[in-house]
């Protein structure tokens, strides 16, 4: 089935949005766990807190904008409004003077994922079971070139703007995206009949909360990508040299993202699922073992193929396994399942790491990547027209 016009512009503003605002915000992230320990004194544990705060309140939002949008069966909205908040957040970090007031400007950056839900239903409604990978393959793409070009940016200029002027430059890329969003995208106006449409849980059928539970275990121990950048300084790379860490696994994450998601067109998505768990297994299972150089750098490309291939067709499943009218509620019920658990998991981290040693959260790591990938081999994938239908409440796993 060939694609409209209408629908290569729509793909084509958000990758380029998606492009703009991971440049903007990976401007801070390559250096936001030095900021946060070094120049305002916070210790692992509050690191890890912070974090931990962020993720959880990026799952209400993205639970929030995706029942809304479905309600009133808008997107565009919660997208270019998104974007905005994300860039202000970055404003009120460059003033910030002590750790405590950076929570109520971390909860307002991640609150600017109410666009996620809406966005990542959108790209599935104009999608169809052949290109649906590939779209969201390209936006990840995007998103990971973006961020490439942010983490460069980082590492050229952190040493001439330091932390502050830094971060109030990250803020325009995403106004940018604002601009893009709110002029470059069309959205249809529903019919009436199915605005007001309600969802039940019961709608939900066994292998999407099958996918859900096991999803959960696993973000346990999936915690802040901050602890793998404080073990890489730990372990003998200086602080200067850390963003370029971060670009390693970055653009790794970013060259495989598009390839994968059209892989997964074709094979399906749980096998690649899979996979992305055992890479993080890998991860893990190095750090327990040692602080090698070597072994260091290739903890960060592993940790970018996990993140390229998790991010990219663990998306399309769930918007496969979701029914059609629903998919920006189920989207964002499974991201706010997911993200509700990165307080206590990034929490549970850092107190692990500063009692008892760096190595213990990725051991509580291993185990739950291991039950988790034990239940993901009794999900259903579904394909075809199947996954637009509405499931039957007695559905079974």
């Amino acid at each position: 089935m060939m694609e409209n016009a209408e629908t290569r512009k729509t793909i084509r503003v958000f990758a380029w949005a998606s492009f703009l605002n991971d440049f903007g915000s990976d401007m801070i992230y390559p250096v936001w766990p030095l900021f946060v320990t070094t120049c305002l004194g916070a210790n692992m544990a509050v690191l890890g807190l912070i974090d931990g705060l962020g993720e959880a309140f990026v799952s209400i939002a993205k639970a929030i904008s995706g029942y809304w949008s479905d309600r009133i069966r808008k997107r565009k909205v919660f997208i270019w409004n998104g974007y905005f908040f994300g860039a202000l957040s970055r404003v009120g970090y460059a003033f910030t003077t002590a750790w405590p007031f950076l929570i109520p400007f971390k909860i307002f950056d991640r609150v600017g994922k109410i666009r996620s839900a809406p966005r990542d239903a959108l790209v599935a409604d104009i999608s169809t079971d052949m290109n649906r990978g590939r779209h969201f393959g390209l936006m990840k793409s995007m998103d990971n070139l973006g961020a490439v070009c942010g983490i460069v940016t980082c590492v050229i200029l952190f040493q001439y703007l330091g932390y502050r002027t830094l971060f109030l430059l990250a803020a325009f890329p995403s106004l940018i995206s604002v601009f893009l969003i709110y002029r470059g995208i069309r959205e249809n106006k529903p019919a009436l009949s199915v605005i007001h449409q309600r969802m039940t849980l019961r709608i939900l059928d066994g292998p999407f909360r099958l996918f859900l539970i096991l999803s959960s275990i696993f973000a346990l121990g999936s915690f802040s990508y901050s602890f793998l950048l404080i073990y890489a300084n730990q372990g003998g790379f200086r602080i200067s040299f850390v963003p370029v860490l971060y670009l390693v696994f970055t653009v790794t994450g970013a060259l495989i993202a598009y390839p994968v998601g059209k892989l997964s067109d074709r094979i399906g998505r749980k096998k690649l699922v899979m996979f992305s768990f055992l890479l993080w297994g890998s991860v893990c299972g190095i750090i327990t073992m040692t602080t090698h150089p070597v072994a260091i750098v290739m903890v960060f490309i592993l940790y970018g193929l996990h993140k390229g291939i998790l991010e990219t067709v663990q998306k399309t499943f769930v918007a496969e396994l979701s029914p059609e009218l629903y998919r920006a509620t189920s989207l964002g019920l499974f991201q706010m399942a997911v993200g509700l658990c990165a307080l206590p998991a990034s929490l549970a981290a850092g107190i692990l790491w500063e009692r008892i040693d760096y190595a213990a959260p990725f051991y509580v790591s291993l185990g739950l990547t291991a039950i988790a990938s034990l239940l993901l081999f009794f999900v259903r994938e579904r394909k075809g027209a199947g996954c637009d239908e509405m499931p039957s409440p007695k559905a079974r796993f």
